[in-house]
């Protein structure tokens, strides 16, 4: 059973999902790809695990790190999920391209070529928005490229984490 909780947030209405004990899914509502990972058979419910993710962002919102991570479990390919372990690893408050991304999976994977253009089908595949900060992932001469939550969201996200564009 997979059971969704919606949030409201500076960025829009969020909708969460749980398994009842990981994140699954975080989406903003109308951006690209909302829910696909999502099963049909849900339960809107809301649990502790869904009062966890309420602090973790409204300590993220209010322009703080947040030192606690609830638990995650995104569906994915084993390749979306070696990139989305890899966005875990952006600081807060820093950003980096997709052409970094891609050198740091071939140096994890033993120089197995992985080109920026994979990488950003993942990222943009991400199916729990802020929490895993595919929002730092800046295009390679600085620009915003693609956010599923849409590049407004994206700017607030940043300026929040002191990063103004």
């Amino acid at each position: 059973m997979e059971y969704t909780h919606k949030i409201k947030s500076p960025v829009g209405m969020l909708t969460v999902s749980s398994d009842g004990k990981n994140i699954c899914g975080l989406w903003i509502e109308g951006q690209k790809y909302f829910a696909k990972t999502l099963r049909k058979d849900v339960l809107e419910q809301n649990m502790p695990i869904f009062e966890n993710v309420q602090k973790w962002l409204d300590i993220y919102f209010s322009g703080k790190e947040p030192d606690f991570m609830p638990p995650l479990m995104p569906k994915g390919s084993p390749f979306q999920k070696s990139v989305w372990n890899n966005l875990c690893k952006i600081p807060y408050g820093k950003t980096t391209t997709y052409g970094e991304l891609a050198k740091q999976l071939e140096f994890e994977n033993r120089d197995k070529r992985t080109s920026a253009r994979a990488i950003g089908g993942a990222v943009g595949h991400n199916p729990i928005s802020i929490l895993i900060p595919c929002h730092r992932v800046i295009g390679k001469n600085g620009n915003l490229t693609g956010y599923a939550g849409g590049i407004d969201a994206k700017m607030t996200l940043l300026k929040l984490e002191g990063i103004v564009y």
